[in-house]
């Protein structure tokens, strides 16, 4: 550590804090800050020059007095202390204690910054995760290692899935040990209360690692808190063996930071404002996760990204579709006819869902019963289309047939109580029940072998 402090502060907008004359100083080095009140706060070098070095203060300039400023540069990276003891603890975005209890005491610290994981020493994401959710588990089911976005919109409820599948996450393999990372940017007070409820209550805060960052919090923590919650699930996973499953929300909000902080610095705009690196800035914090070759553990990451305007090409969704494996779609539709969770089946994919599925995984008709449940879907719902045209009474007796199946798929297999968790064997059987709506030769993508099983006899 340097015992050398500069005072030459020479400018603070948004966060940043730009000193002058300093020199061998390092690009991520950390930073300590003493005002003229003498408070201290952190940061981190982001932009190292020959005359100037660029400063990201964590808890903002506000009522900074650049002449009674005191910056000394730490020769170090911005590091977390882990130990088994961060499960049950809840962060602020720099890894320090928010729930009123003693700081981590560890010897081993570890850099945030670390980068992702080596294309080499990656082993093909597979295995079933279970959230009780019907819509995930049945259609767009989740592995372990598997990067899978929740895309959402104003209003819906991706807070109340994002803790549905905390409090219901778990491996078929029961002797398998499995944690939760959650990472919270810019949420407000009342959210991180609900989050933090939710978990205590159901029992499963002694197994989650909570970050949090509150909307009233400099928006600069933002940037940090992704990074933090990753080291610690790294952690969690390749040291300790654990299946870590990370949850983040919302995506949209680190983002906006980021441009912020980038407008601040001078970076030269892309698309909507957002700098042109954000898709490798995305790209860095998506591809920690993952699973590692001779190693036990994984890092399985859902983040929430919250689409402006709805707008599923915002530059955020956008991105974030081209770096992960799938998206979960949220509808507002569903949501404003009451039904939860409003998944919106169509535009829904889970990229890696063939690898986890099917006899070893979950069970034996599962690939063909997701397979036959999107086409009869699809079927329904350019039949739901017609029917606002001409009228349902139009409609042949077989429109018809879809029509309703449309209707009960979405109530009895979208739509599931918030705390209904359904294994995936309840979520098979209900499947069941939908297809039996139709007579057997209108499956045509499930054997006759899982007919034979588990064909209810309803169709005519």
């Amino acid at each position: 550590m340097s015992a050398k402090e500069y005072r030459t502060a020479a400018s603070a907008q948004g966060g940043l804090l730009t000193v002058r004359g300093a020199h061998g100083i390092a690009f991520g080095d950390r930073v300590q800050i003493r005002d003229h009140r003498n408070r201290q706060r952190n940061g981190q070098v982001i932009r190292a020059g020959v005359d100037e070095v660029l400063v990201q203060v964590f808890e903002g300039t506000e009522d900074i007095d650049l002449e009674s400023t005191w910056v000394r540069f730490l020769d170090q990276p911005l590091e977390m202390a882990l130990s088994p003891e961060i499960l049950g603890r809840i962060f602020n975005g720099l890894g320090e204690p928010k729930d009123g209890r003693p700081p981590i005491v560890s010897s081993l610290r570890r850099s945030v910054s670390a980068g992702a994981i080596n294309p080499a020493a990656r082993t093909y994401p597979r295995e079933f995760i279970q959230t009780g959710v019907s819509t995930i588990d049945g259609l767009n089911s989740l592995v372990r290692g598997q990067k899978l976005p929740i895309f959402s919109a104003s209003g819906l409820p991706h807070n109340r899935l994002a803790a549905q599948i905390v409090r219901q996450a778990k491996l078929v393999d029961e002797e398998s040990h499995f944690s939760i990372v959650f990472a919270a940017m810019g949420v407000s007070y009342s959210d991180a209360q609900f989050f933090q409820e939710e978990f205590a209550s159901s029992g499963v805060l002694g197994n989650v690692t909570m970050f949090v960052n509150l909307a009233d919090d400099p928006p600069v923590e933002r940037l940090a808190l992704p990074r933090v919650a990753l080291t610690a699930a790294e952690y969690l996973a390749f040291d300790l063996d654990r299946h870590v499953l990370v949850v983040m929300t919302d995506m949209t909000n680190y983002a906006e930071a980021l441009r912020e902080v980038a407008t601040a610095k001078g970076d030269v705009p892309a698309r909507k404002g957002y700098p042109g690196y954000l898709y490798s800035d995305l790209a860095e914090i998506y591809e920690r996760s993952g699973r590692i070759k001779d190693r036990h553990g994984s890092v399985t990451l859902v983040p929430v990204v919250s689409m402006p305007s709805d707008d599923i090409t915002h530059p955020i969704p956008d991105l974030t579709g081209y770096i992960t494996e799938g998206q979960i779609v949220l509808s507002r539709d569903l949501h404003a006819r009451g039904i939860y969770p409003p998944v919106h089946i169509s535009p829904s994919l889970s990229r890696l869902m063939k690898d986890g599925v099917g006899k070893d995984f979950t069970r034996e008709d599962h690939p063909r019963v997701a397979a036959q449940l999107y086409a009869l879907y699809a079927r329904a719902l350019e039949t739901r289309n017609l029917a606002s045209i001409i009228g349902a009474d139009e409609l042949s007796e077989r429109d018809r047939r879809y029509l309703t199946f449309a209707d009960e798929f979405d109530r009895r297999f979208v739509g599931q109580g918030e705390d209904e968790d359904r294994s995936i064997v309840e979520t098979l059987n209900v499947a069941w029940e939908l297809l039996s709506m139709f007579p057997k030769d209108a499956l045509t993508r499930v054997s006759e072998t899982d007919i034979a099983k588990y064909y209810h006899g309803g169709g005519a």
